[in-house]
């Protein structure tokens, strides 16, 4: 049974370990908002400069590069019916960032009960081995102390680095939400001030 228990907690152990390097790479802030992008998006003042910019978007394929993409494919819309159109793309792609993210979430919550679990099972063989062979049988009592702290050692092992990832990850993905939010709206306010000034309205 123990040795169920601490295999289960090694694999769990290694799926944790592997999402957190795969979110780590997913969220770089170079991929989620390149720099090509932001660049673009800061120099882009004139119609020219929004076709420009939609290219620049459609080769370096980001989060921030798809919500610009669809604000310019629906300037021609009103500006309540473009945020409508972008925060419902923007939704999708928080959902995107956050993948993998309730994965470390669940190891957080089953590592330490599965330690637990094998802290109880320590103890009841523990305290079975001295029913079954007295007090003075040194060797039974090791051997359940042994497999209780093993499996609560393990159990946090596994639980501590998956808190940490998941805590950072999530204020990570937080904060370039906020960001791409910020960058999207300082966009369409300049779009549609601009068309404004030029006399072009939204149909």
């Amino acid at each position: 049974m123990e040795t169920y228990i601490i295999g289960a907690l090694v694999l769990t152990s290694i799926i944790g370990l592997a999402f957190i390097v795969e979110r780590g790479v997913a969220l770089r802030w170079s991929k989620v908002i390149p720099p090509g992008v932001e660049s673009a998006l800061e120099n882009c003042r004139t119609e020219e400069d929004v076709t420009m910019l939609k290219q620049v978007c459609l080769g370096q394929p980001s989060p921030l590069g798809r919500l610009l993409v669809v604000a310019i494919e629906h300037l021609d819309w009103t500006r309540e019916e473009t945020v409508d159109a972008l925060q419902t793309r923007a939704r999708h792609e928080v959902i995107k960032l956050e993948r993998g993210l309730v994965i470390l979430e669940i190891i957080v919550g089953i590592g330490p009960l599965m330690g637990l679990t094998g802290t109880i099972f320590g103890m009841i063989k523990l305290f079975g081995g001295l029913s079954a062979a007295g007090l003075g049988d040194n060797s039974a009592f090791a051997s359940g102390i042994s497999i209780a702290l093993y499996a609560t050692l393990l159990g946090l092992i596994v639980a501590i680095p998956s808190l940490i990832a998941w805590s950072y990850y999530n204020r990570k993905v937080e904060r370039m939400a906020v960001e791409m939010a910020t960058f999207c709206d300082d966009f369409l306010r300049r779009q549609y001030r601009l068309r404004r000034t030029t006399g072009k309205k939204a149909s």
